[in-house]
């Protein structure tokens, strides 16, 4: 779906799919640089949260120019409105053991930084050789918790965006931009 399909759904554009694509492949080399490959290490680990996240993780394992795992965790804590509940819930945890493993949690946008924070720790007690986060977008003035985020794609203000994986209402996630939602649609 493109931006002028929904069009009056919208306030602006905020990236387009070219300017995401671009900076997936930079978040990808960055991370690739990092974790260099090493006899006897395992592979790198990144871990995209459901459901938002799977736009992000699919194009930015795709530029990665060498093995990567991929596993998913389904962790809510805003149920179907626009404002996170302050509650954490797993509903689908790892199906791989993370322990000795460099992780990259992969998220498609920290608002309030409490799942992220919590998700942090949870996965650190795991006894992974390290955890790291990779966001798409980050809300700098919707932060109420502490998050040391390593990868960033964009700082963004504190608005409603939708498109890329982001939604509303389970609605925008297949739209290929990211753009500011219209107060009309959700007040």
């Amino acid at each position: 779906m493109d931006a002028a399909d929904v069009e009056s759904d919208l306030v602006e554009v905020l990236f387009t799919e070219a300017q995401i694509q671009e900076r997936l492949a930079g978040l990808a080399q960055q991370i690739e640089g990092d974790y260099p490959v090493t006899d006897g290490e395992p592979d790198l680990l990144i871990v995209g949260i459901l459901r938002g996240a799977v736009m992000v993780m699919a194009d930015m394992a795709r530029a990665f120019s060498r093995h990567i795992e991929m596993d998913w965790m389904a962790v809510s804590s805003y149920g179907s409105g626009t404002k996170s509940s302050g509650v954490v819930r797993i509903l689908k945890d790892l199906d791989t053991d993370i322990s000795g493993r460099h992780v990259v949690i992969v998220d498609e946008i920290i608002d309030t930084g409490l799942t992220l924070s919590w998700l942090t720790s949870n996965l650190s007690s795991r006894n992974p050789a390290s955890v790291e986060i990779c966001t798409l977008l980050r809300k700098p003035e919707a932060l109420t918790m502490p998050v040391d985020v390593k990868y960033v794609g964009w700082d963004i203000p504190n608005e409603f965006v939708v498109g890329y994986g982001l939604d509303y209402r389970e609605r925008y996630r297949n739209l290929r931009d990211i753009g500011t939602l219209a107060p009309h649609v959700y007040s």
